[in-house]
Formats: C-alpha cells, sequence, structure tokens
C-alpha cells in the first residue's frame, strides 16, 4: 500500500494567525485615546492636616474615565450628568507629585451594588487621623488616592432607560484602571501597583475587578462605553489586571447567595429559634440546594457536611488573633455580656448580650470552645435576617427590596436572576417569572436572548478565579466581621478558598474580623501595613520585575506522521479469509481540539482489477479535546476475501489520504 498523509490546509492558514497574534498586545493608540489623554496641569490645591501635620494634595477634579459616558436623568445632589457616574477624583500628595512608583489606591463607594456618584474623600481643611481613616494613611504613605465613580442598579438615564445594570458597574471600573494605564506616564503613582478597596457592595466590585483581570468577555462592553485601549477592530491593547484587593464583607456570588444564606441560617434553626422565618417553605426550599452547590465549585476539603465546623475554625482563629494583638483585647467570659454598637436597631447606642457561645482562656489568649448554635443566635440577634429571599427579593413573598434591579435589559426595571425567585415570582404583569412568561427558569435561561444569566457571571468573581481567561490579582486582603448577618459567611469563605487554589495569587490575607458587623476599613494600620509589605515585595514597578515579563510563544501546529506503510501479505485465490494489518501513526497539536480522519477506503486495486470487498480503516484513538504532543495512534487494516472473490496476478494497493485537522486553532 501507499499513504498519503497531509494536513488540512484551512486549518493550517487559520492557526498561523493565531500564532502571530503577540502573547502581549503591545500598547497602540485607537481613535478615542486622544480624547482620554491626562492633563496634569488641570489640578487645584488643597490644604489638609494628616496627624496634625499639614499636608498639600492637588486634586484633580471629576476625571472622566471613558470617552462615550452616559448621560443620567437630573436630580437633587447630581451637578454632572454628563460624566459623574463615569470619573475620578484624583488626589496627589504634594511630595508624591513626581513619583511614578507610589502605589494608586484605588476605592470604590458602590455600596448595596447602588449606582455611585462621583465624591470627594479629600476635602480643603480636611483634617485625617492615619489610624482610623483610610485616606488619611493613604495620603500618609504617599500614595495617590482615587475616588472612583460607576454606574449600577438604581441609576436612571437620561433618556428614562436603567443604564447600571450588570456588569456596568464592573466595566467602569475596569475603565477606569484602563484611564489609569493608558496615562500611567504621564500621572503621578503606578498602574502596576493599583490597590482596590471596597466594601459590602464595593467589597464585590473589588472582587470581582481582582478575579477578572483581562478577560476578553468585558470587552464588548468596554468598547461601548469608550474605554481606553479598545482599537477600531474591537481588540484591547491594554491591559485591566490590578496589583491588590483590600474587599471587606463582599456581596457577592449573588447567583447563589440566596442558597448560601438560608442554608446557614436554617441548618441549626437560627430563624425559628429567634422568630426570624417569615418564609419557612422559601427557607427551607433554598436551603435544600446547597449541598450540591458546595459540590460544584469543587474547593479542596469544604464541603456542606463540614461548613459549620470551617466557619467555627475561622470564628476561633479570630478571637485568638484578637487575643494575641494586645493586653487589653480581652473576650467576655461565658455569663458576661459583650457590649455592641451598631449593626442594628439602636444605631451607635451601646447594647449588651450575654455570651452564651464562646469560652475564652484571656490569660492564655486562646478559646476552649464555641457554641455554633448559640452564636449564630448572637449575630441575629443583633440585627434582624433578611426575610427570604433575600437578594434575589423583587416580585415574591411581597418583598421590593435585593439585589434584583441590578439585572434585566437597560429597559426593564428589574428581571428576576435566581431560579427560585423566577419560578416564584406571583407579580403580574412585571414581564418577569414563570408567571408572566409561561416559561420555568430552565426554559427561560435556555432562551438564546436571556441575559440575566451572563449579567450574574460576569458579576461573580468565583466564575473567573482559577480560570485560565483571567488574570487574577496577585494578592488579596479580605475581611468579613464575626457579626455580620448581611451575607452568609460561606461567601467570603468560598472567595477565600478558591484564591487559595489559584496558583496566580501570590498573597492572601482572609480573616473573619473579630467583633466586626458589616462594616469596612475598621482595622487601617493593619491593612495599610499589609499593602505596604506586598508593595514592598513586589519591587520596583519600573524596573521590569512584575510578573509577566519572562515568558514565551508556541507556535502553531498540527503534525501528523505516519509509519511504515502497512501490507496484508499474500492473498490465497479460493479461500475465504480476513486478512489485517497496521501501521502506526504520530500526533502533535497544538490546537484547542484536533480530528483524525482519513478518505474513502473504497476497494484495493490491482491495474483494471478491484477487490470484491471494501477496505476497511480504524483508529485506537482520532479526536483530541486538547493540546498533545507525541500521541501515538495504532491505524487497523481489514481485508476481507470471499472464497469465490476474483484474484488477479499481482500486487494490490490503495493511496489514502489521512487528516489531522482542528475547529479551535
Amino acid at each position: 500500500m501507499q499513504w498519503n498523509s497531509r494536513l488540512r490546509r484551512r486549518a493550517i492558514g487559520a492557526l498561523a494567525a493565531a500564532a502571530m497574534l503577540p502573547a502581549t498586545p503591545a500598547l497602540a493608540a485607537d481613535p478615542e485615546d486622544t480624547a482620554l489623554a491626562f492633563d496634569s496641569a488641570a489640578y487645584t490645591t488643597l490644604s489638609v492636616t494628616v496627624d496634625g501635620q499639614p499636608m498639600t494634595v492637588r486634586k484633580y477634579t471629576e476625571v472622566c474615565y471613558v470617552a462615550n459616558p452616559t448621560a443620567v436623568a437630573a436630580r437633587a445632589g447630581i451637578t454632572n450628568t454628563r460624566c459623574g457616574y463615569q470619573s475620578m477624583n484624583v488626589f496627589v500628595p504634594e511630595a508624591a507629585v513626581a513619583n511614578q512608583r507610589t502605589p494608586i489606591y484605588f476605592a470604590v463607594n458602590n455600596a448595596g451594588w447602588m449606582a455611585s456618584y462621583i465624591r470627594s474623600s479629600v476635602a480643603a481643611g480636611g483634617s485625617y487621623n492615619s489610624a482610623t481613616s483610610n485616606v488619611g494613611a493613604a495620603l500618609k504613605a504617599g500614595y495617590v488616592f482615587t475616588d472612583i465613580a460607576s454606574r449600577s442598579r438604581g441609576l436612571v438615564g437620561a433618556d428614562g432607560s436603567f443604564p447600571g445594570k450588570s456588569p456596568a458597574a464592573a466595566v467602569d471600573a475596569k475603565a477606569a484602571v484602563r484611564y489609569l494605564r493608558l496615562n500611567d506616564t504621564a500621572m503621578p503613582g503606578s498602574a502596576e501597583r493599583i490597590v482596590v478597596n471596597g466594601t459590602s457592595g464595593g467589597g464585590a466590585l473589588s472582587s470581582i475587578l481582582g478575579a477578572s483581570g483581562n478577560s476578553p468577555e468585558y470587552l464588548p462592553y468596554l468598547a461601548a462605553a469608550g474605554a481606553a485601549g479598545i482599537d477600531a477592530a474591537g481588540k484591547t491593547t491594554l491591559r485591566d489586571d490590578v496589583f491588590a484587593i483590600n474587599a471587606y464583607c463582599p456581596i457577592t456570588d449573588l447567583g447563589n447567595a440566596d442558597v448560601l444564606y438560608e442554608w446557614l441560617f436554617t441548618v441549626l434553626n437560627t430563624r425559628a429559634d429567634n422568630n426570624q422565618n417569615p418564609s419557612p417553605a422559601a427557607s427551607t426550599e433554598l436551603a435544600a440546594q446547597y449541598a450540591a452547590y458546595q459540590a460544584s465549585l469543587g474547593l479542596p476539603n469544604l464541603t456542606a457536611a463540614n461548613m459549620i465546623d470551617t466557619i467555627k475554625a475561622e470564628v476561633i482563629r479570630s478571637a485568638e488573633i484578637y487575643m494575641k494583638a494586645g493586653a487589653t483585647n480581652t473576650i467576655p467570659a461565658l455569663g458576661e455580656n459583650f457590649v455592641v454598637t451598631g449593626g442594628g436597631p439602636g444605631g451607635g447606642t451601646p447594647r449588651t448580650f450575654v455570651n452564651d457561645w464562646i469560652d475564652p482562656d484571656n490569660a492564655a489568649d486562646r478559646v476552649r470552645s464555641v457554641d455554633m448554635k448559640n452564636y449564630l443566635s448572637f449575630v441575629v440577634k443583633q440585627a434582624t435576617l433578611k426575610p427570604a429571599p433575600s437578594f434575589d427579593q423583587v416580585g415574591v413573598n411581597g418583598l421590593t427590596g435585593g439585589e434584583t434591579n441590578l439585572f434585566g435589559a437597560s429597559n426593564q426595571t428589574y428581571r428576576n436572576y435566581t431560579q427560585y425567585s423566577w419560578d416564584h415570582n406571583s407579580v403580574a404583569g412585571d414581564g418577569s417569572g414563570l408567571d408572566d412568561t409561561g416559561l420555568t427558569w430552565a426554559q427561560y435561561i435556555a432562551q438564546p436572548t436571556t441575559i440575566v444569566d451572563e449579567q450574574e457571571r460576569l458579576v461573580n468573581p468565583m466564575d473567573f478565579i482559577g480560570t485560565a481567561s483571567a488574570d487574577t490579582a496577585p494578592n488579596w486582603y479580605v475581611r468579613h466581621g464575626t457579626r455580620d448577618r448581611d451575607t452568609s459567611f460561606m461567601v467570603s469563605i468560598n472567595l477565600d478558598r478558591a484564591l487559595d487554589a489559584d496558583n496566580q495569587v501570590q498573597n492572601l490575607n482572609y480573616q473573619l474580623a473579630w467583633n466586626q458587623p458589616h462594616a469596612g476599613n475598621y482595622d487601617v494600620p493593619e491593612a495599610m501595613a499589609w499593602i505596604a509589605k506586598v508593595v514592598g515585595e513586589a519591587g520596583d514597578p519600573l524596573a521590569g520585575t512584575k510578573p509577566g515579563e519572562v515568558g514565551g510563544t508556541v507556535p502553531a501546529t498540527l503534525s501528523l506522521t505516519l509509519g511504515t506503510p502497512a501490507t496484508f501479505g499474500a492473498f490465497v485465490p479460493g479461500v475465504a479469509a480476513e486478512y489485517t494489518a497496521t501501521t502506526t501513526a504520530n500526533v502533535i497539536s497544538t490546537a484547542g481540539d484536533a480530528t483524525l480522519s482519513v478518505s474513502d477506503p473504497g476497494h484495493l486495486t490491482n491495474g483494471a482489477f478491484s477487490l470484491a470487498q471494501p477496505l476497511q480503516v480504524a483508529f485506537s484513538k482520532s479526536a483530541w479535546s486538547a493540546p498533545v504532543s507525541n500521541d501515538p495512534v495504532t491505524i487497523s487494516f481489514k481485508q476481507a476475501i470471499g472464497a469465490n472473490d476474483p484474484l488477479r496476478t499481482g500486487s494490490y494497493s490503495k493511496t489514502l489520504t489521512f487528516t489531522l485537522s482542528t475547529t479551535q486553532p
């Protein structure tokens, strides 16, 4: 037999084109970047004091970070309807004006996932204490401080639409990062040392920004906003990954937050025991989904079966860290009172709660035991639990709150974005839910026009951490108060464990913060010391020491090498028999998939004569779903000859064409 091995030419052409793309896009101007140039002379001078010492600060006011900002409806307090939700205030200590190495402290302010109008954290004549104010601490450290505005839920456009629908907040934060990268050489501070700070919804926005760096899924949204570094072809010429995340009580994993919340506060009967169970059927149905969801995450050593013990261990660790931090840091003994402020009725008025759940040994700085049932009751006595469902509420059980209006098209007030709330929506005529559409959740998300599932995913860090499609921030500082009832402790624990399993993460500092409610920036000295530490360890941002400077490229390859041609030997006339033969092939592919095929074998021929029965060809392996190198394949041939089949003297042969092709070059 004679063989012909060839590569499919259309596959080779596509692969060659892909191989010519640079591993890291080179910086290049796009049509809108000129409009986003930073004006270093456009500042006013503020005089402030930090720790009693005078400081001069330059303020760059309401710097619009996109070329196509969304015009919003005028209302009280909104003076910049053109770009007030897509701009930043930049504050530069005078001593840092010429410093292009100092970090940029990137503050996002969208609590509750609400739209965040531009704010000024630094005011003329202001006085700041670096021990209690993250603003003062950042200025004292010589950092560039930025207040970042962003679109999100609740925003009404000038045309009456709702332009803050997901993923607008994440898109805007990325656009602000891109603005800083575009103008890195013109601005004080280093865009390679962006430290993102946020609390609650801001903690969630910080988390998705840190988890989804450089993901191509956001490019169409960035292009529509006129973000820096999107060329005319819609390709990126700039990066939007960040250096560090400083997040507090992140309200994230919204698509599963109701399930996590209900499981936590029903597994030990916390709702029922504290008369906070207005919708027991809803709580039960939601909690029942938790075990399967937790298993789907595939996080090492973390399941529904050991989650309560995991939370308990984190609470104990938090208490012991607190006790060891200072001689005066003690915890009330069993039977004594906790005195707390904030986090519920009474506002800042101190309230007392009998300690019936933690047994501390203050002398030894350790915890003897924690009663988890009583602990969760302690948490919910300070602030009443949210009703079920807690996050995707609108249209369900008469509820009107939660984050439901973050989702849906810009001409829709809201759309339910979870299975439970969609299937249980009972508001006739709102266009959301089984009642109005006749579609179950499963049927609804199968529709090609459905967007809420993508909207939820694009603000969920759990869908990006550890994936090859995004660059996770290398440094994370995450805190979630031990008295926080606003979201389940499992949200931050799952975030921590996912980050710990991501090899892009170099420094992870996670704690349930002792005796803290749903709040942030309560540990300014500790957080700022951590920032200084990771910045110092990262080295000089101008010295090329940042990750990614060493790399290589892989040429596009589809290689098929055949072994020695197979032969059946001599065919015996007049005798029915099946003859077999084999040869080998060697496969090398750098494509996402590959398929080995053969042309129609037809019949072996000898001049004008053909065998009566067709040649049969089989492969030991013919498909690959990932790149492969030197993978051996056995090619088997079978030829049947009947007792009455005529055979002509001479050699029978057939030239076959073997093709290695791909659909994912």
